[in-house]
């Protein structure tokens, strides 16, 4: 499969410091998922059109290398870049400051039937559509 890649920029809120006046953590799963919501909505296919296909795509595996620390007020660039669809979906995430590489994470999500609670192996077809209309 080919990759597709999208960019989300996100601005740190005061909030998100932990006492060492660095982006807590724990946040940067927050911002993994602004910019998975953000693809799924570039590629018109968002999590309420998976609702309405009856799937979901709990997360089943996440990883992070923390390479710098954000901070306060610093614009950074969350690059999502899909990798694989089936049997489960696959995301890469760069987060950028000032160009500069400050984290890599990764998460595989697993379809499930809403109605059964099975697990899913194949991508709704609406998606699959919507991926190859945002390639084109």
């Amino acid at each position: 499969m080919r990759e597709i890649k999208t960019r989300t920029k996100i601005k740190i809120p005061f909030f998100d410091l932990d006492p060492m006046n660095i982006v807590w953590h724990g946040n940067y799963v927050k911002y993994i998922e602004i910019a998975r919501c953000d693809f799924f909505k570039k590629i018109n296919y968002t999590y309420d059109e998976m609702k309405k296909d009856g799937v979901m795509y709990p997360i089943a595996k996440m990883d992070f290398k923390f390479i710098k620390s954000a901070k306060f007020n610093d614009e950074i660039e969350v690059e999502t870049i899909l990798k694989e669809l089936e049997p489960a979906i696959m995301f890469k995430y760069i987060i950028y400051h000032n160009n500069e590489k400050i984290l890599c994470a990764n998460t595989m999500q697993i379809g499930v039937s809403i109605e059964t609670g099975e697990s899913l192996f194949e991508a709704p077809k609406k998606l699959k559509k919507a991926i190859d209309e945002f390639v084109e």
